[in-house]
């Protein structure tokens, strides 16, 4: 029965806070180990005292490191931690502030050494609201050092593996019982509804208790206030406790919400109730009015089947008239198809003995324009050829005209003899006696000629 009435959600809120937790812890590397031994001389023999002191020396949430040995020894704090460094016989820190490495004694100086990052502390309630009912309220407070000189004298951080544990401690415990003073007096309601008036009082409370006042400050008054500042504050879960409680505080919206859903399946059901109705008289409807249209479309079937019996039995009748009439006025038209065929015959062998008349006329035809042409060209060749002889002679002629007479004479002495083989043999001799003339000049050798070739000339002529 008890695991019944288990709070599913409370246990699942609780288990996401200690996951939280453990995943804001911080994680320290281990410390380095000392060196391995064999190396010689003073360098050896310090890392080893080093190595002594720091295995002595507990682990720190800060990471500082302390270097040199002896009076000369140097503190390393990283830039993100306050640091406080006292030393014997001085009323004020030597150091005091952010990031500040510095010269230290072991003899005479003390450190403090403070992380300067934000800190989150989360807070898991169980309150008691005005009903009397269990509630688990779940926040966190993220807080930093805003006055390291008035915090390290009001505020315990000598846990050197943990400095900000017991402070975180205070102020958790304080939130938890500003958060349950302040549920005590709202409804389970409010609680689960309107979480900003617990916001606003846990605000107020821790800002009152951890920052200091600033009108005190101004009046010279530094002992308000613990140095701290409050960055935020956040509700995140409030849940009832109570299994029971925690279901009939939800029965009201599920319920309301189940008859809405119920309600609108009913529309919905009537909707389509009315719809499936509509369809199966639509369906009725066609149906009807299918099976009208079928009856009306086969009675008009069968009087156009009718019909067309009746028209094909006419057509018959009217075709066999009418083949009757065709085979008697086929044979006519068959005669008179064979004379028009014969006809067409005899005219076409009639245009074919005239087309071949014509070929072979126009073959003649251009046989004699061929051998025309052939003629012409052969005459005008020979024309051609006659005037090149004709152009030639008179060019000799020219050029025979055109010598001298010595080249006249000359020729004519070179040919005498030829004449004189081609001349006939004289039936008779006749002297022609040339030595009257002057026979000393050219004059009288061309006359000589002359009247020689005229006497053999007349001789010729009377033979």
């Amino acid at each position: 029965m008890a695991s019944a009435e288990r709070n599913v959600y409370l246990d699942q809120v609780v288990a996401q806070s200690a996951q939280l937790e453990q995943d804001l812890r911080v994680k320290k590397a281990p410390m380095a180990q000392a060196p391995a031994p064999g190396g010689g001389g003073d360098t050896s023999n310090r890392a080893r005292r080093s190595a002594a002191e720091a295995a002595t020396t507990p682990p720190t949430a800060v990471d500082v490191r302390v270097t040199g040995f002896g009076p000369w020894k140097t503190v390393l704090v990283p830039p993100n931690a306050f640091v406080v460094h006292t030393r014997r016989g001085r009323d004020k820190p030597l150091h005091l502030g952010l990031g500040t490495s510095f010269r230290y004694r072991s003899a005479t100086d003390s450190y403090l050494v403070v992380p300067g990052t934000m800190q989150t502390i989360l807070l898991n309630a169980f309150c008691i609201c005005r009903e009397l009912q269990g509630v688990l309220v779940q926040a966190y407070v993220q807080w930093i050092v805003q006055d390291i000189a008035t915090a390290y004298r009001k505020l315990d951080f000598g846990d050197a593996s943990d400095p900000m544990r017991l402070v975180n401690l205070q102020l958790k415990e304080q939130a938890e019982a500003a958060i349950k003073d302040k549920v005590a007096t709202m409804s389970v309601h409010e609680v689960l509804s309107d979480k900003q008036p617990i916001i606003e009082e846990l605000t107020a409370r821790l800002r009152g208790v951890a920052e200091s006042n600033q009108e005190a400050q101004g009046a010279g008054d530094s002992d308000t206030g613990l140095g701290l500042r409050i960055v935020t504050v956040q509700i995140k879960e409030a849940v009832v406790t109570s299994a029971r409680l925690w279901e009939n505080l939800q029965k009201p919206f599920r319920s309301e919400q189940g008859q809405l859903a119920r309600l609108a399946e009913l529309g919905a059901q009537e909707i389509i109730t009315g719809r499936e109705l509509a369809s199966q008289r639509l369906d009725q409807l066609q149906r009807l009015e299918n099976d009208r249209e079928l009856a009306d479309l086969k009675a008009r079937n069968a009087a156009v089947a009718f019909d067309r019996d009746a028209a094909e039995r006419l057509r018959r009748g009217e075709r066999e008239q009418a083949d009757a009439r065709a085979l008697a006025s086929q044979a006519s038209e068959t005669t008179l198809h064979e004379l028009e065929l014969e006809q067409q015959r005899h005219a076409q062998e009639t245009e074919m003995r005239r087309l071949r008349l014509e070929l072979e006329q126009t073959l003649q035809r251009l046989t004699l324009d061929h051998d025309l042409a052939v003629a012409r060209d052969r005459a005008e060749q020979l024309h051609a050829a006659a005037l090149l002889e004709l152009e030639r002679d008179r060019v000799s002629q020219d050029i025979a005209n055109g010598r001298s007479p010595e080249a006249v004479q000359a020729e004519l002495i070179a040919r005498l003899p030829e004449i004189v083989a081609k001349l006939p043999k004289p039936d008779e001799l006749r002297t022609v006696n040339l030595s009257g003339a002057d026979g000393g000049s050219l004059a009288g050798i061309v006359a000589e000629l002359a009247a020689a070739v005229t006497a053999i000339r007349s001789a010729v002529s009377r033979g």
